[in-house]
């Protein structure tokens, strides 16, 4: 499990893909060469997978290598990621919202020293934002001066070359000559239309442009979709991609990521925080807390100085964790009077 703040799109960022260590791509004004019909090598050639070697210590090198990069991975969670590295499969991850699945690939791109082109997904997202379209205005621009000369002779091709050609995340990521990371966020956000023109990007790794022919990748990306489980996805879209489910993790596993990202909480303290969390998770909630409101909730009390989590300190706190008006008052009710009566807490000995 690791740490995920699933977080909507931005309107003002939607299509752009951010590269490793916070260096952004402008995808629509940097081209990667764009490769037509090049063979994609085979997956087990790539040169940054985790861990090459035998199955088990393959999977043992994966997960170690992912928890260097500060995510601490279950036995499925570093068995699936082995796996896609070396068959060359996109991966679909499915799980309630801030269980850790956008972190994963992050993670991944860390691991592997892979830059992460990231596609945000959000209703209404077409083609044009996920794969590719047209400058038109420099199109407009280039009919424009070849009529001032009286000479639009191949302007019609022209026009349509790689000059003209804006990339967004999907076309940046098959076209790069460098392996990279590409994490579709959110694909249950968009419709079947756009998972139908996923498909050839998926089990190809190629994409059709009508002017300029069929795009290969020239390296393998490591693709990894994830899905908050809102709607029900294709079985198309899920024959393509090898499966992981991640969900809230279990009271142990918590207490470590808490303790991996707050190192210096007092590990009484941080175990106390997680089972306060799983009181509340245990709730009918709009939103229950995530892992990294978890996090988040740790180091509030640590800058406050808390050495404990009595009422008072959850009354003044929980707005961390919990961020609806109608589960405030759930919450403050419930896991309030609990902490007030002292009550055994979730998972505790009786």
């Amino acid at each position: 499990m690791g740490v995920d703040a699933e977080q909507e799109a931005d309107p003002e960022h939607r299509g752009v893909g951010a590269g490793l260590g916070g260096q952004s791509q402008e995808l629509g004004k940097q081209h990667p060469r764009i490769i037509i019909s090049r063979p994609v090598p085979d997956a087990a050639d790539t040169p940054t997978d985790l861990a090459p070697g035998s199955a088990a210590s393959g999977i043992e090198g994966t997960r170690a290598a992912l928890e260097e990069a500060g995510y601490l991975a279950d036995e499925s969670a570093a068995l699936v990621s082995h796996l896609a590295q070396r068959l060359g499969k996109p991966v679909l991850v499915e799980g309630p919202a801030g269980v850790g699945k956008t972190e994963l690939a992050k993670a991944l791109a860390r691991a592997t020293g892979r830059d992460l082109i990231r596609l945000q997904c959000y209703e209404g997202l077409d083609e044009a934002k996920a794969l590719y379209e047209w400058n038109y205005r420099k199109q407009l621009l280039r009919i424009q001066a070849e009529a001032e000369d009286h000479d639009a002779s191949g302007v019609m091709d022209d026009i349509f070359a790689e000059d003209f050609l804006l990339t967004r995340p999907l076309l940046a990521a098959i076209a790069s000559e460098e392996p990279v990371v590409l994490l579709i966020d959110e694909i249950d956000k968009t419709d079947q239309e756009f998972e139908a023109m996923l498909l050839e990007v998926l089990s190809d790794f190629q994409i059709s442009i009508p002017e300029l022919g069929v795009v290969e990748a020239s390296s393998m990306p490591l693709v990894l979709l994830t899905s908050n489980d809102s709607r029900e996805l294709t079985e198309a879209l899920k024959r393509r991609c090898l499966y992981l489910w991640l969900d809230y993790p279990a009271l142990e596993r918590e207490v470590e990521i808490v303790r991996l990202h707050v190192p210096d909480l007092d590990e009484g303290l941080a175990r106390r925080l997680v089972e306060v969390v799983g009181m509340v998770r245990e709730l009918d909630l709009k939103k229950p807390p995530s892992i990294a409101e978890s996090i988040d909730w740790a180091r509030a009390l640590l800058l406050l100085g808390a050495d404990q989590i009595d009422a008072e300190t959850f009354r003044q706190t929980m707005s961390i964790i919990v961020k609806h008006r109608v589960d405030l008052d759930l919450v403050a009710e419930r896991v309030g009077m609990r902490l007030a009566g002292a009550l055994p807490a979730a998972g505790s000995a009786e």
